[in-house]
């Protein structure tokens, strides 16, 4: 180790063990010293005593070379969590600096640390992993074999259909649908739909960079007719010219089809082609034929199939989420495609981890838009004001109008606040999950960054996400397209052994939830709290006890997977329990 200077070249972690052993050294030189001035005789006792102290410096060298193996050793390690201060950070730039963390609830937190050190070696409870109520796996399905006796492609078309979806992915994933039922309730020929490109997504992503467009044409051609364009002797038609272009004022949302029937065919059969501008979700649920309704679940949990480049990286995604452990369940299957057999990575030590996928709802656009209070004082009061104003200046302009606006105390109290990351892990915690559980975030846009997730990672730390699971290279080819990285979120959330939504709003969540019923049986929980109940709960933080505490938030998302069958009006997409979707076994 050379002079006694060197050690400041040394990490910081290694001088303190450096200055130790130069201490001893030095003790050793001047006793060597002493007995060469002295000329004393060195007896028994004192070679025990050198053997001793020598003995004590190999065993602080020993020592040190170990801990050096150690830093070394995990320096080398690649990350299993994720650098929160590059993972969290907002869409835009208005995510806090650096701050300290927000916590609204620090009592509550404290004692759900407490609770959870003191069950990290007890087993943890056998339900938290599996469909509560096993009724369901008698729902099976068949929405791509159920034939209807009116149902079937027609005969002669009435003309051709256009459709512009607008949104992101998932809005997008109903806008299809939509128009594939709409073409068959029409009797019309459907154009492959078109994606528009949004200031807010940012991404120019077409139907056939997200879906395979020959296994969609070919899962309905029995169903309907599909076409890529338009024939060439109408391509060079202006459809708003003639009086075809439908948009979102033609139409009331959750229209019924005697709307479509009664504003939209006329036009179709007047000038035999009809663009829907902008369109999405422009479809009730109810009243529709039981085989219009069919086509919608066989056209969403069917015949939207992400494409080969999706469904790889996803593959690759979902083996080291669970550490290469391999789960080829019928919700896999559906979601990968022929990838679910992909060996590349099997080298590797396989495992069998579990993980839960929560999205977390807390972009900024959202907690703007919400009205409520955070906790983050001033500042962040200032701060969303000013994204409101930029962003939502007919919704503020709306506000000033109406006199009776309700308080951010009475909004949580109503339930119609997002979720913090705080609020998600207490919920998590309440339950039982340990603290050693892998949670995937979807999206991963927080707003607030650090500072908002602290509360969540002292609790879970382990959080990980597709931009720390997958390296640089594999995520270029999807950086600037929003709606294929977020088809990485969507089969991460719904190949997950537990998915926990924190809006039920959420069109991703929607979808997830309904494509883990329709395809995981009893093997695909989904955690939905009631944001209202859950507000009540929490206002009690100052008094209520972890045990009753515990108590309460089980029963409400007990409450909240009571899924029966889908209730009038109700959304086929979120739950396709119904016998035009999925078939009962008895």
């Amino acid at each position: 180790m050379g002079k006694q200077g060197s050690h400041k070249s040394l990490r910081p972690e290694f001088q303190g063990w450096h200055s130790k052993t130069l201490l001893l050294q030095g003790l050793k030189s001047d006793y060597s010293k002493c007995n060469s001035c002295r000329g004393l005789y060195v007896g028994k006792k004192h070679i025990r005593a050198i053997v001793v102290m020598f003995g004590l410096l190999g065993c602080l060298f020993l020592l040190d070379s170990l801990i050096i193996s150690f830093f070394e050793f995990t320096n080398l390690q690649p990350a299993t969590a994720p650098n929160n201060s590059t993972v969290f950070q907002g869409r835009d730039s208005y995510s806090y600096s650096k701050q300290s963390p927000v916590y609204m609830y620090e009592r509550l937190l404290n004692l759900a640390s407490s609770a959870l050190a003191e069950k990290e070696f007890k087993q943890e409870p056998s339900n938290l992993w599996v469909e509560p109520f096993r009724k369901a796996s008698s729902w099976k399905p068949c929405a791509e074999t159920k034939v209807q006796s009116n149902s079937g492609k027609p005969v002669q078309s009435n003309g051709y259909i256009l459709v512009s979806a607008n949104g992101g992915l998932n809005q997008q994933r109903v806008a299809v649908c939509n128009a594939v039922a709409v073409a068959s309730l029409l009797n019309a020929t459907l154009v492959i739909p078109e994606f528009l490109y949004s200031n807010v997504w940012k991404d120019p992503s077409q139907f056939g960079d997200i879906y395979q467009e020959e296994y969609f044409m070919n899962t309905l051609k029995d169903d309907i007719i599909i076409e890529k364009e338009l024939p060439p002797h109408m391509k060079s038609l202006d459809v708003e010219a003639i009086g075809s272009q439908i948009t979102d004022a033609d139409l009331p949302k959750e229209a019924t089809p005697a709307d479509y029937i009664k504003v939209v065919l006329p036009i179709l059969l007047r000038n035999g082609v009809v663009h829907f501008l902008g369109y999405g979700n422009r479809l009730g649920f109810d009243p529709l034929p039981s085989d219009i309704q069919r086509l919608r679940c066989k056209c969403n949990f069917h015949a939207l199939k992400f494409v080969p480049k999706i469904q790889q990286l996803g593959s690759i995604l979902i083996q080291r989420i669970r550490k290469y452990g391999a789960r080829r369940s019928m919700l896999d299957t559906q979601l990968l495609g022929k990838f679910i057999h992909n060996n590349k990575y099997h080298e590797a030590k396989r495992g069998s981890a579990k993980y839960l996928a929560l999205h977390l709802r807390f972009e900024i656009d959202m907690v703007a838009y919400s009205l409520c209070d955070f906790g983050g004082g001033e500042e962040e009061r200032k701060e969303l004001q000013a994204y409101r104003e930029r962003h939502f200046p007919l919704f503020l302009e709306r506000l000033k109008k109406n006199s009776t606006s309700i308080s951010p105390t009475n909004l949580r109290k109503l339930g119609r606040c997002p979720l913090t990351p705080e609020e998600a892990a207490l919920v998590l915690a309440g339950l039982g999950f340990k603290p050693e559980t892998y949670v995937y975030l979807a999206g991963s846009h927080i707003y607030g960054g650090n500072s908002r997730m602290e509360p969540f990672t002292s609790l879970y730390p382990n959080v990980i996400t597709k931009e720390n699971l997958l390296t640089d290279s594999e995520l270029a080819p999807f950086r600037n397209f929003s709606s294929q990285l977020a088809a990485l979120d969507f089969i991460a959330c719904a190949s997950a052994d537990v998915f926990a939504m924190t809006d039920s709003g959420s069109q991703l969540s929607s979808l997830v939830s309904g494509f883990r019923t329709y395809y995981g049986g009893d093997h695909a929980p989904t955690l939905r709290p009631n944001k209202t109940r859950l507000a009540a709960i929490l206002r009690e933080n100052n008094t209520i006890k972890w045990s009753r505490f515990e108590v309460r938030v089980k029963k409400m998302i007990l409450e909240g997977q009571k899924a029966g069958i889908r209730s009038y009006g109700r959304s086929i997409y979120r739950n396709p329990k119904c016998h035009e979707c999925m078939c009962k076994h008895h």
